[in-house]
């Protein structure tokens, strides 16, 4: 079986010795797999579609607009209302 070498940060090296019962050698494995199996279903949906380049810019633009306006509404809504000021 090929070795693959992995880089790590220190960070993630410290936490991973502290769950020495684990084998992140299969755990790099699986999430391999899984990844490529998630490339394969997507090579198969692209293979299919008539979306041009310029068709995914439009419709990620519009999705990006939709995400910003929804967003911008709820950050709005959370905001406390002011009390309107009585004269007395």
């Amino acid at each position: 079986m090929p070795n693959l070498t992995l880089s790590l940060t220190m960070e993630l090296y410290e936490a991973m010795k502290k769950h020495p019962e684990i084998r992140w050698s299969e755990v790099a494995r699986q999430a391999i797999a899984k990844r490529l199996k998630d490339l394969e279903t997507l090579d198969a949906i692209l293979s299919k579609s008539t979306l041009t380049g310029r068709d995914v810019h439009e419709l990620s633009e519009k999705v990006n607009r939709g995400v910003w306006e929804q967003h911008a509404y709820l950050v709005k809504e959370q905001r406390p209302r002011r009390k309107a000021k009585t004269r007395t």
